[in-house]
């Protein structure tokens, strides 16, 4: 008899669990997303759910606010549910792209549990899904020569501490004796030595213009620009915490200042060519900041440089020497020549304007550049068009 008690008892507490069991299987067996002729299907397994939307940047702009302000942000649309508890949207034929989306379920965030594929942008983490073809053919991993990517850590004196950053050495890199040029590659704010890796896709971008034949093989170094970070969240040694959109001293000339250390550790450390005509500085939004005041401040150091959407902006804390006689050092940048200024922003960037008036300063000196305007405002999909075709110029 309590054998018999016992079962039961075991079966009622089992319940819920085999409950949960159920959903989960339910869920894996769907297949989302599901794409055909470009045209994709999400489905989510939620029975009990009064309403169940997604949002992603496939779907028409709309305005939301941000830490900057109002800026373009991907719209939403409810998915509609059938008799099994599955809601479903079918998408339109999209474009070849690199897209992101995750889930409103009755209003609360939900990523896709039936794809694993995930980035993470400061904060936000979403799914992914490649439609192929075109310019997102360079976003995918083709059957071409791969380079290497590792993680380092190089040594801050200036920052007293050790610092972690990402280089990608090109194919053929460990078996060849010859030095290459480089490209160092700087994230926005809220991003982090990830940044372009995960959400940029540069590996894979730099190992198909490198098999094309459109682009000379390069390394490419991309360092943290968070100065009080010594790596990435969760991969540095204040461990797991949540990123945020600014970090202080981020754009109070520190990182600028000491950018040298970066410069030397990779000369010290990779067969690189040292000449300025063989080296290249590039970055978006806050990185384009950086890149601005970096290429200026070491006026001949580099011979390529590219402004990403760039936060070109007055602010309060940008009191250090570096940004002392910016006038002074730009002409002395022009003075001592470089092969390309390479300036890009979307139509309808937040940081449009700010970029108009730049470009007036150097027309007014007489500086000169290459300007390029996209549809679009301050997105991932411009910046990964900007890569490919910043990289394809250089060197």
């Amino acid at each position: 008899m309590k054998n018999v008690m016992l079962l039961i008892a075991l079966w009622i507490f089992s319940l819920p669990n085999l409950q949960a069991q159920e959903a989960i299987f339910r869920s894996q067996d769907l297949i989302s997303p599901e794409m055909e002729d470009n045209k994709v299907t999400f489905r989510f397994y939620a029975p009990n759910a009064q309403k169940v939307e997604i949002t992603g940047d496939f779907l028409p702009t709309e305005k939301i606010d941000s830490p900057m302000g109002k800026v373009d942000g991907p719209g939403k649309v409810t998915l509609i549910k059938n008799d099994k508890g599955i809601w479903e949207f079918k998408t339109e034929t999209l474009a070849p792209e690199l897209y992101s989306y995750s889930f409103l379920v009755d209003g609360l965030p939900a990523l896709d549990p039936n794809n694993p594929f995930l980035i993470r942008d400061v904060a936000s983490v979403t799914n992914i899904f490649i439609i192929g073809g075109a310019q997102a053919d360079l976003y995918k991993v083709q059957q071409v020569p791969h380079g290497t990517v590792a993680k380092r850590w190089y040594p801050s004196e200036g920052l007293r501490m050790v610092r972690r950053l990402t280089i990608y050495t090109p194919p053929g890199y460990e078996q060849s004796t010859q030095s290459y040029p480089v490209l160092f590659l700087l994230h926005g704010a809220g991003g982090d030595e990830e940044a372009w890796m995960t959400l940029g896709r540069a590996s894979q971008i730099l190992d198909n213009l490198i098999a094309q034949g459109k682009a000379k093989p390069m390394i490419v170094v991309m360092p943290n620009g968070n100065v009080i970070q010594d790596g990435a969240p969760g991969e540095g040694s204040k461990g797991f915490y949540k990123p945020q959109f600014m970090i202080p001293q981020t754009m109070d000339g520190t990182y600028e200042a000491h950018f040298g250390e970066i410069i030397d550790f990779v000369e010290a450390n990779y067969r690189v060519n040292k000449e300025k005509s063989q080296r290249a500085i590039a970055g978006l939004s806050m990185g384009g900041f950086h890149t601005l005041h970096i290429s200026r401040f070491y006026p001949n150091a580099f011979d390529y440089v590219g402004l990403f959407s760039a936060a070109i902006m007055p602010r309060k804390d940008a009191t250090g020497r570096v940004y002392k006689d910016i006038d002074a050092t730009l002409e002395q940048q022009r003075d001592n020549g470089y092969q390309l200024y390479w300036i890009a922003i979307g139509e309808t960037d937040f940081l449009y304007d700010a970029n108009q008036e730049f470009i007036k300063k150097l027309d007014a000196m007489k500086m000169p550049y290459t300007y390029v305007e996209t549809e679009g405002g301050h997105i991932w999909r411009n910046w990964r068009i900007y890569l490919s075709q910043f990289v394809p110029q250089l060197f």
